[in-house]
């Protein structure tokens, strides 16, 4: 499989996905949206995955590439109909691009916390297997507010009403992070908008401990990551789990 990531900031990468993908023998291209690369041609790729970042969906004034991501991603699911999978800003991007509408929370959600499956997310083949909830890094001040049109909410908790949803057969957007690794935190501690987000919401103290809480966590983050790789894989008609060595 041929796999196309965009990224809007180096620290905000596929993670642990980039595992999974090199022991199934699938081949990904990166773009950098935010350093200027143009997105290439689309039919010859089996996969979209779009990360998080520290923009917002509406600074297309700030960020002009974000009308030509909207637009890839647009003919992406509407047009190729093709698999995707949004993170963070990406679940957010895929709202956008197919009608719905994004706002900023009344506060933002940062840290370790839990989403729990609607009766659609508990059915859906990608969580097949994880249960009725799921283990989650969260770091956003935005949300999906308005859903688009024929999407389906499949997660959700008291801080934020979409954090899951489906369109169609196969695109999916996660506000949360599963894609982390044991060294997410500090690298996004190093960008100035994100630790900022991290003080403000829970404080020095708890700032400072979240290191350690995530390190705790992590193998449990990482296995309903492997789930979801491996349901997704399974919904596309790929393998997975087969190692190239």
């Amino acid at each position: 499989m041929r796999i196309l990531v965009f990224q809007h900031l180096g620290v905000e990468h596929p993670g642990i996905f980039r595992d999974f993908w090199k022991e199934d023998g699938h081949e990904w291209d990166v773009v950098e949206l935010d350093k200027g690369d143009v997105i290439p041609p689309l039919e010859t790729y089996d996969f979209l995955a779009v990360m998080g970042g520290p923009q917002d969906v509406w600074q297309e004034d700030a960020f002009p590439w974000l009308v030509a991501e909207k637009a890839a991603i647009r003919r992406w699911v509407l047009e190729l109909e093709r698999p995707y999978l949004g993170m963070c800003l990406g679940h957010q991007l895929l709202a956008e691009a197919l009608g719905g509408k994004v706002t900023l929370m009344d506060a933002a959600e940062v840290g370790l916390t839990e989403v729990g499956f609607t009766p659609e997310g508990r059915s859906d083949p990608l969580f097949a297997g994880i249960g009725d909830r799921m283990l989650t890094l969260q770091w956003h001040g935005a949300g999906i507010s308005t859903l688009p049109a024929g999407a389906v909410v499949l997660a959700s908790n008291a801080a934020c009403a979409v954090q899951a949803m489906r369109y169609g057969k196969h695109a999916y957007g996660l506000q949360y992070h599963i894609e982390i690794t044991a060294g997410t935190v500090a690298d996004w501690e190093a960008v100035a908008e994100y630790k900022a987000s991290l003080e403000a919401t829970l404080g020095l103290e708890g700032a400072e401990s979240l290191k350690a809480e995530m390190m705790a966590k992590l193998p449990v983050i990482s296995a309903g990551a492997r789930a979801v790789h491996e349901n997704l894989s399974a919904l596309i008609g790929v393998g997975a789990g087969r190692s190239t060595a």
